[in-house]
């Protein structure tokens, strides 16, 4: 699967266009395309117009042990089932490099953070958030009502109950390797 198959997949309009949309160059896409493509197998090869299942997804190094695997996965797919196509997984991949502004990560970590999709961080979406970031370390009920309180005392400005995107913004300027 050298880059000069990928190169041959891609018209030079596709580059341009996946540059004006990611932070990547044309060696990086076509990179990202090979990433794409090793995710297939034999039987069922992968091209520009495959998809692929939110369980092959986990198979994905990068994803394997994330705890927010399946938030991902949901929130990077287009068609909203699972599924990625490889502009998904471009886009996904785009998001999570080191090159991405800060603005871009946090708007992709504000959505996976928000587990009930409601277009807040509520009490539940914070809990859900700190038991899998804790995982077999789970915290008593006590300390994670205290984190919860702690959190809102520091983040939620207009003291709603929940966590708005400019309040999450704001806690990223002020703590940016939360979304590292």
């Amino acid at each position: 699967m050298g880059t000069s198959n990928s190169v041959k997949t891609f018209t030079e309009e596709d580059l341009r266009h996946y540059r004006k949309l990611t932070v990547f160059t044309k060696n990086e896409i076509l990179h990202v395309y090979e990433k794409f493509q090793s995710l297939g197998t034999k039987d069922e090869p992968l091209d520009k117009d495959s998809k692929i299942s939110r369980e092959v997804m986990y198979n994905l190094k990068e994803l394997r042990v994330n705890p927010f695997r399946d938030r991902i996965v949901t929130v990077f797919s287009s068609r909203g089932d699972g599924s990625l196509t490889f502009e998904d997984f471009l886009d996904m991949m785009s998001v999570f490099s080191v090159k991405s502004p800060r603005e871009v990560k946090a708007e992709y970590a504000f959505r996976i953070y928000d587990f009930d999709e409601d277009d807040y961080i509520g009490y539940e979406d914070i809990k859900e958030l700190v038991n899998r970031q804790t995982g077999e370390e789970t915290l008593t009920a006590m300390d994670l009502e205290r984190l919860i309180d702690n959190i809102y005392d520091e983040s939620d400005i207009d003291e709603d109950g929940t966590i708005s995107y400019p309040e999450f913004e704001n806690i990223v300027e002020n703590c940016p390797e939360l979304i590292q």
